[in-house]
């Protein structure tokens, strides 16, 4: 495994594996803002061979004015890996999609979902899904920039709006303009008056209504997402889409990730934690020489073990700041001995 990150030079690390250009959607981790950065996206990518892994959301401007390296920096395990953009102008998203495509991101997923006030101060977003006319032109200039899919994440409708029209026209007029994946978050955005949070909660979901649009259009992908929460979840779902993508779930019960896996055929078994446990350390060390902190990379392994004996041992161990001062990957495994020592049964 290669365990380095990505070079700086994005001409040289183009390369994927020969199945990429038809990688299916069924298991996705979806992007999530200072969750899903590429850290995360090495430790899911143990857990979860085939999965799409989704970055977090990058704004068209950061990859304009910005330190392009740091928003597209990934490691080459993580394939299949998809690069989320924000942005509404038609250019400048086509600008950042030809980026994507020459760091070598196998897919461009724009984010019509999201449906934060600041993101909306920047007219993307969820706001978007009001401009189905203005979405369709944005993904024909992505599609006319790069060769790698481009597909869309969005809800089923905005603010007090239940009428399936709405989404039906939206996805209708995307579908038309080349768009074949689909990523519906199945519930409404409210974009007055409550919080990310709160939208991820909130308005009730609606599975159902999500399912219609694959009926209606079959030969497109449609993935849902939104309040998957167990294997029995995501399997049950599975019957009338073509994916599930796990959000929350991925970040407070990572394990989930693995277990799925098993379930759909993606692998005959999970790494064994050991195994992803040395993996870690590795990985850890590599970035620790280049001045990430530890911190950072250990992140996204606090929920890993939820509902286990020793779990809050674990978390306690990965959350000490003097510990992680220390930038020792070590720690890793450290950790990963209090909780075997406290998971094993007491003598009787």
């Amino acid at each position: 495994m290669n365990l380095s990150t990505v070079p700086s030079d994005p001409a040289s690390h183009v390369t994927r594996s020969e199945a990429l250009p038809e990688f299916g959607h069924a298991l996705c981790v979806a992007p999530m803002i200072d969750v899903t950065d590429r850290h995360c996206r090495f430790f899911h990518r143990l857990l979860a061979p085939r999965a799409v892994l989704y970055s977090e959301m990058t704004t068209t401007g950061a990859l304009r004015f910005g330190d392009q390296g740091r928003h597209l920096n990934f490691n080459e395990s993580e394939h299949p890996v998809v690069l989320q953009l924000g942005g509404s102008e038609p250019d400048e998203l086509a600008f950042s999609a030809r980026l994507g495509e020459k760091w070598g991101y196998d897919e461009i997923n724009l984010n019509c979902g999201c449906p934060s006030e600041r993101v909306q101060r920047g007219a993307f977003g969820a706001c978007l899904m009001r401009e189905a006319s203005l979405v369709a032109d944005c993904i024909r200039a992505m599609q006319d920039a790069v060769s790698v899919p481009v597909t869309v994440k969005h809800r089923l409708g905005l603010d007090g709006t239940t009428d399936y029209g709405f989404v039906q026209d939206f996805v209708g007029k995307v579908y038309d303009a080349g768009c074949r994946v689909f990523i519906v978050h199945a519930r409404h955005a409210i974009l007055g008056g409550l919080s990310p949070k709160e939208n991820r909660e909130i308005p009730p979901l609606q599975y159902d209504l999500a399912a219609q649009l694959k009926v209606e259009f079959p030969d497109a992908r449609f993935v849902l997402n939104g309040g998957l929460a167990s294997v029995a979840d995501c399997l049950a779902e599975m019957k009338r889409f073509d994916g599930v993508m796990l959000g929350r779930a991925a970040w407070h019960d990572p394990a989930i990730l693995g277990e799925l896996s098993v379930a759909l055929g993606h692998c005959e078994q999970v790494m064994p934690e050991e195994d992803v446990i040395a993996a870690m350390i590795d990985y850890a060390g590599s970035q620790v020489a280049v001045g990430v902190p530890l911190r950072v990379v250990v992140k996204p392994l606090l929920g890993w073990f939820q509902g286990r004996r020793g779990a809050r041992q674990w978390r306690r161990t990965l959350s000490d700041n003097t510990l992680l001062n220390l930038n020792d990957p070590l720690l890793i495994e450290r950790a990963w001995t209090d909780l075997v020592g406290q998971a094993r049964p007491e003598p009787a």
